[in-house]
């Protein structure tokens, strides 16, 4: 049995995907903000997308292992889809709105105190070009993982 994860090679690709992502993020967001942020190595949002990474590191190793035409290949294709669809759409759909509301929080001196002590999160979810990233990144660890290991 190869992998680490009960032996399931498939399923420690995908967590292999997600960490190298979640490590790029990190990275990314200490160059471009000068600033180490811990919180990026398991935060949502940002570049490359770790949940595309994830996924599509599943659905290439088992392309890889049970082939293009399989019934589990197919399954993977469309639930990677969906899960990219909802990164790039409906997360980021949500991140935005929680910038309008943050906004509208900072500027409303109404609210009561304790409404203003914490904002919304606004990193949820991805461009178009975070998620083409993650993807690769994902399909990269796929097929490295499953000709190496």
């Amino acid at each position: 049995m190869r992998g680490f994860l009960g032996g399931n090679l498939t399923l420690s690709l995908a967590v292999i995907g997600w960490f190298l992502a979640q490590v790029l993020k990190t990275l990314t967001n200490l160059i471009t903000t000068r600033e180490l942020d811990w919180k990026r190595l398991v935060g949502s949002g940002g570049m490359p997308s770790s949940h595309s990474a994830f996924v599509c590191a599943a659905t290439t190793a088992i392309a890889v292992q049970c082939g293009l035409h399989s019934p589990e290949f197919a399954l993977a294709v469309v639930v990677s889809l969906v899960v990219m669809y909802d990164a790039c759409n409906v997360r980021r759909a949500a991140g935005e709105q929680a910038k309008v509301l943050n906004y509208m929080m900072k500027h409303l001196d109404e609210l009561s105190p304790t409404m203003m002590e914490e904002g919304l999160k606004e990193l949820l979810g991805h461009t178009p070009l975070q998620v083409v990233m993650g993807a690769i990144l994902g399909i990269a660890v796929g097929l490295a993982g499953t000709i190496l290991l």
